[in-house]
């Protein structure tokens, strides 16, 4: 468990790297009115690759961790230590994979660039607002 858990950690430096390059490669090439060409396509597809390996990794630690195996689900969500870490960090991280799925998705179908960089601005900045926020940066540094 100790291993998936260096994994999991060791990955999200790469994971959040990897999100905030996109994000401001979004960004600014949105406001700059910059065309979208094969290097903007592989810096978002990156971007959604790590975020699912890093997703599985954390499927796998909740798994193994065993939060509700010792403690009642009432005793999880009274304990803020504990629900952050086996409830809030897991459902916040889910969505901001699920954001970045869904903009990787949306800005497949468009097709002149100003609008493809613009869906990836808006779900990856969201995206990356929430891993930001939900990241635990006590256990982290």
């Amino acid at each position: 468990m100790e291993t998936i858990q260096f994994i999991h950690s060791g990955w999200a430096y790469i994971v959040l790297i990897v999100l905030v390059i996109a994000t401001f490669n979004a960004l600014i090439k949105f406001f700059g009115n910059k065309e979208f060409d094969a290097k903007d396509f592989r810096i978002s597809l990156f971007t959604l690759i790590t975020m699912h390996i890093q997703l599985l990794f954390g499927i796998i630690l909740w798994f193994t961790k065993g939060y509700f195996d010792e403690m009642s689900v009432g005793e999880v969500m009274k304990n803020d230590a504990v629900r952050k870490l086996a409830v809030e960090h897991p459902a916040t991280m889910l969505i901001a994979v699920a954001l970045v799925t869904i903009g990787y998705s949306k800005h497949k179908k468009k097709l002149v660039s100003k609008p493809k960089f613009k869906v990836l601005a808006i779900f990856y900045t969201i995206a990356l607002a929430l891993v930001l926020y939900m990241i635990p940066w006590n256990q982290w540094f």
